[in-house]
């Protein structure tokens, strides 16, 4: 058997400096990173904008229940329906409120005049940082929404991402919000 060199090198040297079908393999090699790049944009641009609901939903409650000097059931509810709308046309089924008056003591510590809490723990943290802000007899609403955000393609790397955000404000009326039942 007789091997020839020259065309053996020839044809080697032929298959090695080919280029058919090179963008076909990078297409392959780079389309399952480009799809993943898609999906995080898209999870990420989600949470960012869930997230500024979140704040902006704080906000609006806030600002409606500080309007009074006494709040009523049917304020308070909707106020939360104000906040619900603001997640339009997101998923409500994982957001949480929770909204208490408070009004300073001599020590200048907070205590809780009212509170209303909906699918959320009370977020006792918030009122206690009040702790030296207001005199005596100063009041403030305390609002704070809860938001869990299931990203789409992400959980199953991530998992959720649990969205606290909390709005501070003075009655406009009164110093403190009571209530009126």
């Amino acid at each position: 058997m007789v091997i020839d060199w020259f065309y053996t090198s020839h044809a080697i040297k032929s298959w090695w400096h080919r280029e058919d079908g090179v963008a076909a393999i990078e297409a392959a090699m780079l389309f399952p990173i480009m799809v993943g790049l898609m999906a995080g944009s898209y999870d990420l641009g989600t949470g960012i904008i869930l997230n500024g609901r979140t704040i902006t939903a704080t906000q609006v409650v806030a600002d409606l229940i500080s309007r009074n000097k006494t709040a009523k059931i049917t304020d308070v509810n909707d106020a939360i329906e104000a906040a619900k709308l603001v997640y339009q046309p997101y998923d409500l089924n994982n957001f949480g409120i929770d909204i208490a008056s408070v009004e300073f003591d001599s020590k200048k510590k907070p205590v809780v005049l009212w509170r209303e809490t909906r699918s959320m723990t009370p977020n006792d943290a918030a009122v206690n940082s009040l702790v030296g802000v207001g005199e005596e007899g100063d009041g403030m609403v305390v609002v704070s929404v809860q938001y869990k955000y299931a990203p789409v393609f992400a959980k199953y790397f991530t998992g959720n991402y649990d969205m606290l955000e909390v709005s501070f404000a003075r009655g406009r009326r009164s110093p403190t919000v009571t209530w009126g039942g």
